[in-house]
């Protein structure tokens, strides 16, 4: 390290192997940068209350979600647990889409705040594109209804660059929830 405080640039350096060292240090940190944790995060507001819309988004979603996203979701299961914290479920996609799974394991569930954190563990691009990927899901009430905000954080893997994706990622994670809500309105007895 001392060997690099005595150059005051990699123009400067007459030693091979300081170069060789400065260029590999440039390139590490380089590689830390890409692989650094993103975030983005959304907030959708639909016309349910709360209870409701968390039970059938959140605690029902394996269930639900291949009767009313079929076109995305073709089946779902709970591979381990019984719904609440460390179960794990598998949502099987639908032929078209970017990946044919995706395994979450629920690490944390408050159902009085309407709050859950998950963790992807297989499918949707994990060691394709992400080294690690975690959602945090809250429904707020809301007069008339209620507001989901939604986090997503994720460490992309080294050389990955998916510019653009996070906005597909909100608006399909949207569309999760409006076709939630449309469900909802049109059964008012589900999910009571």
């Amino acid at each position: 390290m001392s060997l690099v405080s005595h150059t005051k640039s990699s123009s400067h350096c007459k030693s091979p192997r300081i170069q060789h060292y400065l260029v590999f240090s440039t390139k590490l940190s380089t590689e830390k940068k890409e692989t650094m944790s993103s975030t983005w995060t959304t907030e959708i507001e639909v016309a349910v209350p709360a209870p409701r819309l968390f039970k059938a988004a959140i605690l029902d979603w394996h269930n639900l979600a291949p009767k009313i996203a079929s076109d995305k979701i073709i089946s779902a299961i709970l591979v381990e647990g019984d719904g609440n914290v460390s179960s794990i479920r598998q949502f099987n996609l639908a032929p078209g889409l970017p990946f044919s799974f995706v395994k979450e394991r629920l690490d944390f569930l408050d159902v009085e705040k309407f709050e859950a954190k998950s963790t992807l563990l297989e499918g949707g691009g994990l060691g394709v594109h992400l080294e690690s990927a975690s959602t945090h899901v809250k429904v707020e009430p809301k007069a008339g209804g209620s507001v989901v905000k939604v986090t997503k954080t994720y460490k992309l893997l080294p050389g990955v660059d998916v510019a653009g994706e996070a906005e597909k990622a909100k608006a399909a994670f949207s569309g999760v929830v409006k076709g939630c809500e449309a469900y909802l309105v049109a059964n008012p007895d589900a999910y009571n």
